[in-house]
């Protein structure tokens, strides 16, 4: 006897149902009858059939049933603990970072490919400081920040085998009372060390906490003295002399509008709130083109505009995280200071390395995978390692 209505399934998940069907009739379900699936019901002879087909699969599909369910949560290792389940390699954090490290640092190719990529971050990291430094030099020569100043004794903390949560509740520890009633914090350190990770974390953690990019106050200024230039017909390095900057800055304020705290541009024919144009006008070719021209004269400016931001919502009970450059975090008072370092600076290519690996890896899978594999948590262990090593292959070629 069948049910009317039967259901077409894939052949492959078919061991699966007459599995289940058996489980249930043995749990007593009814004794004669059965699952809606078009399976058959109480003859005597099915629930022989199913329990021969049972016995057959059931070591293989319960093994592979756990092992998916092991993919699924992370918790299956080889002997060795050296293989990455899917779900870790999803994740895209600094635990799948260090794993891949686990996985590769004694691998030729990975150790190229980290030196490479730690001599790059290093270099650019030189660069863009000397850059820096040559627009604090100019803010200085125009009398716009003082030459000498006082700068709070800084926290160090090596991030080396931490996670991000680890070193967040450092941080957290070091701040103490601070990061309940409102403050002002400061983390700097080398590209890779794991700032803007670590940021994150904090954001999570912390109440009322917020976080400070001075990107929008250049795109500001750099609007004005541009629109200037337009509308009185001269260059842009015309428009941007000390005393014209000093007169742009009047047109920027900090405050609360609409119940939160926001910039407002008012000047030269702008009323403004830069949260509701910063995706827009503030990122038009007007303000793109001529950005690099501007930042690299008003360091000093914007540097006394965030202080006094900084300033309004520590008061108004916020922690406020600023992740930058030690030229200029230099300039912003606040005794909560940290700054992430790594016992070995290797260790920063190595973490850029797994990042790419990991990242370029996910890609390709998630492509690749079928339903198959999908259901079961997807791809193996042995497949991702595979993936990551192929991954690495193409990376020591570059």
């Amino acid at each position: 006897k069948k049910v009317s209505h039967q259901i077409t399934m894939p052949r492959a998940l078919r061991p699966l149902v007459r599995l289940t069907a058996l489980i249930r009739l043995r749990g007593g379900e009814g004794g004669s009858k059965l699952s809606r699936v078009g399976l058959y019901t109480s003859a005597r002879s099915a629930r022989a059939q199913n329990r021969l087909r049972a016995a057959r699969i059931g070591a293989s599909l319960g093994a592979t049933m756990a092992l998916g369910a092991g993919f699924a949560t992370g918790h299956v290792a080889n002997a060795e603990g050296k293989l990455m389940s899917f779900g870790s390699l999803k994740a895209q954090d600094s635990v799948m970072s260090s794993a891949i490290i686990a996985m590769f640092k004694n691998d030729p190719k990975f150790i190229e490919v980290s030196k490479k990529a730690t001599q790059a971050i290093l270099q650019r990291d030189e660069e863009d400081g000397v850059k820096l430094q040559q627009g604090i030099d100019l803010a200085i020569g125009k009398g716009v920040i003082p030459a000498k100043i006082h700068v709070e004794p800084v926290c160090k903390i090596d991030v080396t085998g931490k996670s991000a949560d680890v070193v967040a509740q450092e941080i957290i520890t070091g701040l103490g009372e601070a990061a309940s009633k409102g403050c002002v914090m400061t983390l700097q350190g080398l590209s890779g060390t794991g700032k803007g990770t670590t940021v994150a974390t904090l954001k999570q953690k912390l109440p009322q906490t917020t976080t400070w990019s001075n990107g929008n106050i250049f795109r500001s200024l750099t609007l004005l003295a541009a629109t200037y230039a337009e509308q009185n017909n001269v260059s842009l390095k015309d428009a941007c002399s000390p005393k014209l900057l000093a007169s742009y800055c009047k047109m920027l304020t900090f405050g609360k509008y609409n119940g939160k705290f926001d910039v407002k541009i008012d000047g030269l024919g702008y009323d403004l709130l830069v949260s509701e144009v910063a995706n827009t006008v503030l990122k038009g070719p007007k303000v793109g083109k001529n950005i690099p021209t501007v930042a690299g004269v008003t360091q000093g400016e914007v540097i006394n505009f965030v202080q006094s931001a900084l300033k309004i919502m520590a008061d108004d009970g916020m922690t406020v995280l600023l992740e930058g450059r030690e030229q200029t975090l230099n300039y912003i008072r606040t005794p909560h200071r940290f700054e992430l370092v790594l016992a070995d600076v290797n260790t920063i290519g190595m973490r850029r390395a797994a990042q790419r690996m990991g990242a370029t890896a996910l890609k390709e899978l998630e492509k690749e995978q079928t339903w198959y594999s999908g259901l079961f948590g997807g791809p193996s262990q042995k497949d991702i390692a595979s993936k990551l090593s192929k991954v690495l292959d193409d990376m020591s070629k570059e």
